[in-house]
Parts: C-alpha cells; sequence; structure tokens
C-alpha cells in the first residue's frame, strides 16, 4: 500500500535498491532527502549525475577515476616496478591511508567466484598480464583472506610466474588487539607460516 504518495515511495523503492540499504534505511534517508534544502537536494542529484557520467576506469591500472591516468598512475614519484593487485578501489584506499605503500595499484573490481558466475574475464586480469613488462619487479597480491581471494591470488600467480615476475602475498594472521583463544585455526596457521625475526 502507498501510504506517502508515489515520488516518496519511488524515491524509497531508488535508495532501497542500493547495497546495505534496508527498507527502514531507504525510508529514513528518503525523508531526510525531503526536508533537505532544495540547493543542498539538486547538489547532492547533481553529484550523483556527474559521478556517472565522469568516472571511468584508468587505462593502466583500472581505478575509478575522472583523470587518465588516475593520479597514482600519473605520479612519477610512485614506484611503478611494484604493482599492488586489489579486488576494490576501497582496498587501494585503505593501503594509501597506511602511507607505507609507495608502488602502484592493480584494481581487478571482484574476485573469482564460480558460485556466483563471476570468472576471470569478468574481473580485470586481462588489463594486469598486458601491464607486466621488464620493468616490473613484483606484483603483491593483496586480494582478500577468503575463499574468493585466495582463489583469485592462485590463479593470478598460475599466470604470472611463467612471466618471470616476482609474485607475493600480503600476509594475513592474528589481528592486532585478538586473543590467540578466540582466533580459528586458519588464521592461526597463516601468522605462524607469515612469522618474520626480530
Amino acid at each position: 500500500m502507498n501510504y506517502y504518495g508515489n515520488p516518496i515511495t519511488r524515491l524509497i523503492e531508488q535508495l532501497a535498491g542500493l547495497p546495505g540499504i534496508g527498507g527502514k534505511s531507504a525510508q529514513r534517508l528518503a525523508f531526510h532527502i525531503i526536508h533537505m534544502p532544495p540547493e543542498k537536494v539538486e547538489a547532492l542529484a547533481q553529484a550523483i549525475s556527474d559521478a556517472k557520467k565522469q568516472v571511468r576506469y584508468c587505462s593502466v591500472c583500472c581505478n575509478l577515476t575522472d583523470d587518465d591516468p588516475c593520479p597514482v598512475c600519473a605520479n612519477p614519484k610512485r614506484d611503478h616496478s611494484t604493482i599492488m593487485v586489489v579486488e576494490d578501489p576501497r582496498d587501494m584506499a585503505a593501503y594509501e591511508r597506511t602511507r607505507e605503500y609507495y608502488g602502484v595499484y592493480h584494481i581487478l573490481h571482484g574476485a573469482i567466484s564460480p558460485m556466483t558466475g563471476v570468472g576471470p574475464q569478468e574481473i580485470h586480469i586481462a588489463e594486469l598480464l598486458q601491464r607486466i613488462d621488464e620493468n616490473v619487479q613484483e606484483v603483491i597480491l593483496a586480494t582478500n583472506p577468503n575463499v574468493e581471494g585466495e582463489a583469485t591470488a592462485m590463479y593470478i600467480s598460475r599466470l604470472l610466474k611463467p612471466l618471470g615476475v616476482k609474485v607475493t602475498r600480503i600476509a594475513n594472521g592474528v589481528p592486532v588487539g585478538g586473543d590467540l583463544e578466540y582466533v580459528d585455526q586458519v588464521t592461526l596457521s597463516r601468522a605462524l607460516e607469515g612469522r618474520r625475526e626480530l
């Protein structure tokens, strides 16, 4: 039943179609938008429209950008001999916040997941392979430490090894502040394998 009229109902339905937004959140957002000043609503609508029209994939790393190449790829101060492969632009942003990595990235926009119909052709693996030349010394596989991320890392590793490039995988293990008794066996195993000398 339509309690609010067609425009509000359509707005709620559109917002509820966004990932992570349920019916109640969509309703709360819709009413917030309705109560916003008209100029802020216009600015929000314009920002959404501009992002959709102007954002595209970087021709080098597949990052989302409005400049091509993206600012990271265009930066001559970055170490272009090291490529970190991540699943999502948000993963890249997380590494950038550490201020510890100075190489460049390659964004896959997903991970191999046969259960959901995502194969190697649906993510940007071919573009990664095209980037590998004599200047690339190391490829760091920084996919998520779950089944899909591990499968993706193994698949890419098998493709890269014959090309003579060093392939590494990010370490994973016990989180800082975690109690060992609550950590699962796979994580403990990985933590043991990834140990380093102090």
